[in-house]
């Protein structure tokens, strides 16, 4: 059972505003029935606009129509119903609504258009929500971490497209992975972007992320001039590991899964969770280290 908030697939046509807000009404309505004369006085539309979306929502199995006399009705089936009261976020939380992962997707599709079908960018955007929406803590930012998130793993997929014929001039793809993704692996992404510039393309993950990069992190990188962006704690996920042409894990285990063609390392290096400062620019320290050995490896 997919988690309270969390999208179903089969619900993605109500990623258009108008048909969210038409599902909505539905919903709120006595017997979750309405005629097309409300739905058009509520919505404040013409009425062949709301036609034309309740025809889409019909086809899509979403409402169900019913000529009473003179009047044609549309409701919500009970299984549908249910589904978007489950969908539903509670009060006060912070949760995407229909049409927002609509515009997600469709931006993405269209940044990436004809590499992926609409279908493999909605699939990739409404698991990539349900992924980050499990973190605990949530997200203050859950659009934009959805659709960076998304992104980056249908950049990764569109690299194991190549079939491991690299163009020439193509950067080396790197993956950091720890557990919480906020402290080790953050560091040495951050420390490899900002050493390898184009030479390198940079991802993190981790097997059990967390809300936020630890501030102390963002602290130790700051003082040696190494921007951190717009980063935050991701999940692992396949997609992002088979992308990849070296995998740094550190202290995550066996958590990573092993696919070959990959080159895989294990660092040991400390958490810095729960450390004072000093510890962490240690820490950073020798991250810095191993990341600049690492790109001198590649580099010859």
């Amino acid at each position: 059972m997919r988690p309270r908030g969390t999208v179903a697939p089969e619900l993605a046509a109500l990623g258009d505003a108008t048909r969210g807000a038409i599902a909505r009404l539905l919903l709120e309505a006595d017997d979750h029935a309405l005629t097309v004369g409300r739905l058009t006085e509520a919505l404040a539309l013409r009425q062949p606009t709301v036609s034309h979306h309740l025809r889409v929502l019909h086809e899509a199995g979403l409402v169900a129509r019913e000529p009473r006399g003179r009047e044609v009705w549309y409701s919500l089936p009970e299984t549908v119903a249910a589904r978007l009261e489950e969908w539903s976020p509670p009060a006060g939380d912070e949760s995407i609504s229909g049409a927002l992962l609509g515009r997600i997707i469709d931006d993405l599709g269209t940044r990436f258009t004809g590499t992926f079908s609409r279908e493999t960018v909605q699939r990739v955007v409404l698991d990539s929500y349900d992924l980050l929406r499990a973190r605990d803590g949530g997200g203050r930012a859950l659009p934009s971490a959805t659709a960076q998130f998304a992104a980056e793993r249908l950049s990764a997929q569109q690299s194991t497209q190549l079939d491991g014929e690299r163009p020439p001039g193509a950067p080396l793809e790197v993956l950091f992975v720890c557990v919480q993704n906020a402290g080790r692996s953050q560091l040495a992404a951050a420390i490899m972007r900002h050493l390898g510039g184009e030479r390198v393309r940079v991802r993190t993950a981790g097997s059990a992320p967390i809300d936020a990069i630890r501030p102390a992190v963002v602290t130790a990188l700051d003082e040696i001039g190494v921007p951190l962006g717009g980063e935050f704690p991701k999940p692992l996920t396949d997609d992002v590991v088979r992308a990849a042409d070296v995998v740094v894990t550190m202290g995550c285990g066996d958590a990573c899964p092993v696919f070959p063609g990959r080159r895989y390392l294990d660092w040991a290096v400390a958490d810095p969770a729960g450390q004072p400062l000093d510890r962490v620019r240690e820490i950073r320290d020798d991250i810095d280290a191993r990341v600049r050995g690492l790109l001198d490896e590649l580099a010859a």
